[in-house]
């Protein structure tokens, strides 16, 4: 019994570090394409000038 329990919880563990992975990779996806559209969208400053589109 204690075997069984033992790959049951394997599998729980597994299935829960899969999910895991495939919804980092989607905020990752959706984090470099606000990166990029941030990129593209800089506004110009008084001189024509494109600014840094970052804060820091």
């Amino acid at each position: 019994m204690v075997p069984l329990l033992l790959v049951l919880l394997l599998a729980l563990v597994l299935f829960g570090a899969g999910f895991a992975m495939k919804a980092l990779w989607i905020v990752a996806v959706i984090v470099l394409a606000v990166w990029l559209l941030g990129f593209v969208m800089r506004s110009t400053n008084t001189g024509g000038a494109r600014g840094r589109w970052y804060r820091w």
